[in-house]
């Protein structure tokens, strides 16, 4: 964009509070505070250095901005409409209604020229931390000596309600050991929350804060004033090695002579009284949603982002006749479209080598995966919050990124989160958003409640994060109760758009990894065990992928003559003991089908005709999994193995014992559910 002065930037402001108020007000349903209160930031920001293209809300090369502070949707929805996105007025006037483009907070994928879903304050933030992460990890790999084709900024806007969430913590100390000088945020410090003045409970230094964080503090400035936020805009763009907060003081509500500087701004319409006040002091005489042909035009960003992607794809194809295969791959890259035929030969490869042949543990599975699959796929970005010798997230192909005093990094592909599995989770969906990357990080399973509402924002967003969770049970150990899992498999599972693999094998890992990978629109979760696993023969290898399938018929244990009587669904490290239950049953003639179910999610996705081939009627159904008893019901079983308390601190074998995790107890239910015996010991 122009850095010249916009022509009438107070007229901008205004018009930016007009829509908000009326937006608002007319859904009855809202906050026009901060729109009103940041209109004049917005003003310095977008018409003056915001590089973007209204027309091509995706070319590679724009900046990125993201309003952290979500609630005040009303401010992006007021920039988009009026630079020139494809957001027409109408959409404005739904605001907050079914099916408009103006849900009440902003969501990607909904409205064009949003970059990522905030409301949950502090993770957009994050989220732009990841964002700036993906610029500086793609200018390192694809930028070369005067070709630079990434080179831009990520800009967040964000508010006291950010900076009190603790991620936000998180993710400004990442920020700043990483260096990353490309990303500015702008805080607008109203000193006001819906509860009300927020020195009683938020008297942090921030600007101490960020500096000890290792960002560059610009500030405080008036952020009513729009040339002073340009220059400290313009000063945070000269930073080589940090990330820049700009304070900025403000006054919610700016314009509203009875509801300006109160709560009554934050969350509810002004009421058309005020409103009328407000439009006499602000000197705004039109109608609501009218907005004068003149302040069109000087917001009107259309023509000047032609020219900023115009320019670029001269860039890009000089880079591409210099650099042809670098161009093709950073093309395909941003597309998110993965090599031809690279899932089969990654699958081929590790269970040849090592599939049939090991007893590992399902996290050392998913190690012997990575390793073939980051070798082919170098938009791997792999990581761990302080456990990777734990969770196995690192591999030959994935040294750790390392970032030097001048900021310059040494292009590594494994990210050291630290203990910060919330920070860790929201920056991996800004990497994903930002195109480039496919990013997977580890912690225990028990952690993934620190990271959950990313994730569930993950799969809000369809966007292809992988979590890695490790110690997925009772099966640690001597940790006990406070790190093993219990209720974690099943309500993660809950999750809409999410998918949930907990493989038994080294060949369930494999497929598991091969599904995360090639779902460009769901996140996904591996669930992986501490202890060994055996390999357990298939015969149907291509069904893994459908989430559940038969493993072992009677017939695997020499009854051939008879069908099965009943059906044993297990998972994970649970399919051993389903497979020797297996075999105790055929000793008194009792033949069952073993079913594996990797993933529940994918598995209730199949058809109906396959569902009954798999889980047919009339055979009794007994669940077998280490972990809470609930989501086993719907699948009409008779009886469910599984733990419904906390666990204990003892040795796993001990623990398996203890709980009834055996395949004895699982025989015995069996039986019990056939009526042909009474379950011996504890019930489950």
């Amino acid at each position: 964009m122009a850095t010249t002065a916009a022509r009438n930037p107070t007229l901008m402001a205004n018009a930016i509070r007009a829509l908000a108020m009326d937006a608002v007000q007319q859904a009855n349903s809202g906050h026009p505070g901060a729109p009103m209160g940041m209109a004049d930031i917005a003003v310095a920001l977008w018409s003056r250095h915001l590089r973007h293209n209204p027309t091509n809300p995706q070319w590679a090369n724009r900046d990125r901005f993201v309003l952290s502070n979500g609630h005040g949707s009303m401010l992006i929805y007021a920039l988009l409409h009026l630079s020139g996105y494809a957001l027409p007025i109408e959409e404005l006037k739904a605001f907050r209604q079914l099916h408009s483009k103006t849900p009440g907070h902003p969501e990607v994928g909904i409205t064009p020229g949003v970059e990522t879903t905030t409301g949950p304050l502090g993770q957009g933030i994050t989220n732009a931390v990841g964002l700036a992460l993906a610029e500086k990890m793609l200018a390192k790999e694809f930028n070369i000596d005067e070709h630079q084709i990434v080179d831009h900024h990520t800009y967040v806007f964000l508010g006291d309600g950010c900076l009190m969430e603790g991620i936000s913590h998180e993710a400004a100390s990442l920020a700043g050991a990483w260096k990353l000088n490309k990303l500015i945020a702008i805080y607008d410090d109203n000193g006001i929350s819906i509860d009300g003045q927020v020195a009683p409970w938020f008297a942090d230094n921030t600007a101490q804060r960020f500096e000890a964080y290792g960002w560059n503090v610009v500030g405080p400035v008036d952020g009513h004033d729009v040339d002073a936020v340009d220059a400290a805009i313009a000063e945070a763009k000269k930073s080589s090695v940090k990330p820049t907060l700009v304070i900025a003081k403000t006054h919610i509500g700016k314009g509203s002579p009875n509801r300006a500087n109160t709560a009554k701004a934050h969350g509810e319409p002004l009421g058309n009284d005020e409103i009328k006040l407000t439009r006499e002091q602000l000197g705004w005489a039109h109608e609501p949603f009218v907005i004068p042909q003149e302040v069109y035009a000087d917001w009107d960003a259309k023509a000047a982002g032609a020219a900023l992607e115009s320019s670029w794809d001269e860039r890009f194809d000089a880079y591409a006749t210099a650099h042809p295969e670098l161009a093709a791959e950073f093309q395909r890259r941003m597309a998110g479209v993965l090599p031809a035929n690279f899932a089969q030969t990654a699958v081929d490869a590790v269970v040849a080598a090592h599939g049939k042949a090991e007893t590992v543990a399902s996290r050392k599975a998913s190690q012997l995966a990575l390793e073939a699959f980051t070798a082919a796929l170098p938009e791997l970005l792999g990581g761990s919050a302080d456990l990777t010798g734990s969770n196995l997230t690192n591999t030959k192909s994935t040294p750790a990124f390392r970032v030097e005093a001048d900021g310059s990094s040494n292009g590594g592909r494994h990210i050291n989160y630290g203990v910060r599995e919330f920070g860790m989770a929201a920056i991996m969906n800004g990497v994903a958003l930002h195109g480039g990357y496919i990013p997977y990080g580890g912690t225990f399973l028990t952690f993934s409640d620190y990271s959950r509402n990313a994730i569930r924002m993950a799969a809000l967003m369809k966007q292809r994060v992988i979590h890695v969770f490790t110690h997925d049970s009772i099966g640690l150990g001597e940790d006990g109760p406070t790190h093993q899992s219990i209720e974690h498999v099943a309500s993660l599972r809950l999750i809409p758009g999410l998918d949930v693999w907990r493989p038994a094998d080294t060949t369930e890992t494999v497929v598991a990894w091969t599904m995360a990978i090639g779902n460009a629109q769901r996140p996904s979760v591996l669930a992986l065990s501490r202890q060994n696993l055996p390999y357990a023969p298939k015969t149907a290898v291509d069904d893994i992928a459908k989430g559940g399938y038969v493993l072992a018929e009677p017939a695997t244990v020499g009854i051939k003559s008879k069908k099965a009587r009943a059906v044993i669904i297990a998972t994970g490290s649970e399919v051993q003991l389903a497979m020797r239950a297996q075999e105790i049953l055929a000793l008194d003639g009792i033949g069952v089908r073993v079913v594996s179910m990797p993933s529940t999610n994918v598995f209730d996705r199949q058809d109906l005709a396959y569902k009954k081939s798999v889980l047919p009627d009339g055979l009794p159904r007994i669940a077998v999994e280490m972990g809470v008893t609930d989501g086993w019901w719907k699948y009409g079983c008779a009886a469910v193995v599984g733990i419904d308390t906390y666990g204990e601190s003892a040795p796993a074998p001990v623990l398996f014992k203890h709980f009834g995790f055996t395949a004895e107890n699982v025989a015995d239910t069996v039986k019990v559910a056939l009526g042909v015996a009474k379950l011996k010991g504890k019930k489950r």
